[in-house]
């Protein structure tokens, strides 16, 4: 494969995204019960390992900073502080450095967001389950075929990428359109 086969690829998941309506009417969905919760002073929570990890700390850092115009801040958190990991890494095993997170910020009516470009990660998988367990919406950005949480989540977004990359870039397109519909929804003013 060249490097044009490669863009061609990347251009192919980035329409099969666009033209599959349910996927539309998802993101939506997640963009509304975000700003459902936030305006019911709920927050989000999200966490993945390696690049989704820097993907999930850039999407908290739109919630609590500016995304495209001023605003209030809201509450989303991105379950990445290193001393957390490294202690529960330490304690419990690695397995359990989104779940422990999970249980000491997450409550009812807060939402959580995995990533993971395999879906199968342990991590994120009991993390999900945390969640779940205290009546947290759930939302799944995942790659391939969706893996172990295919199907567990209240909301998902499968991107049937061969390479982590290519998966990554689609699930932060995704995170973006989901803080713009968030906005919009919360300050119409800006828009």
């Amino acid at each position: 494969m060249n490097l044009i086969d490669s863009y061609k690829t990347e251009f192919n998941l980035l329409k099969d995204f666009i033209i599959k309506e349910e996927r539309e009417k998802t993101t939506e969905r997640v963009a509304e019960e975000l700003a459902k919760a936030f305006s019911l002073g709920n927050k989000v929570l999200i966490c993945g390992n390696g690049g989704s990890n820097c993907d999930a700390l850039h999407f908290a850092e739109e919630f609590t900073g500016r995304f495209r115009k001023e605003r209030r801040a809201l509450p989303a958190i991105a379950i990445s502080e290193s001393s957390h990991i490294t202690c529960v890494g330490n304690d419990y095993g690695f397995d359990y450095i989104f779940s422990k997170g999970v249980e000491a910020f997450g409550k009812e009516g807060d939402i959580f967001i995995g990533i993971s470009t395999s879906g199968n990660s342990p991590n994120v998988i009991k993390a999900v389950e945390v969640a779940k367990s205290l009546g947290m919406k759930t939302v799944g950005l995942l790659g391939k075929d969706g893996g172990k949480l295919k199907g567990v989540c209240d909301f998902e977004f499968i991107i049937p990428g061969e390479t982590s990359d290519r998966v990554q870039e689609i699930h932060m397109m995704i995170l973006h359109i989901i803080i713009e519909g968030v906005e919009r929804i919360m300050f119409p003013e800006n828009y």
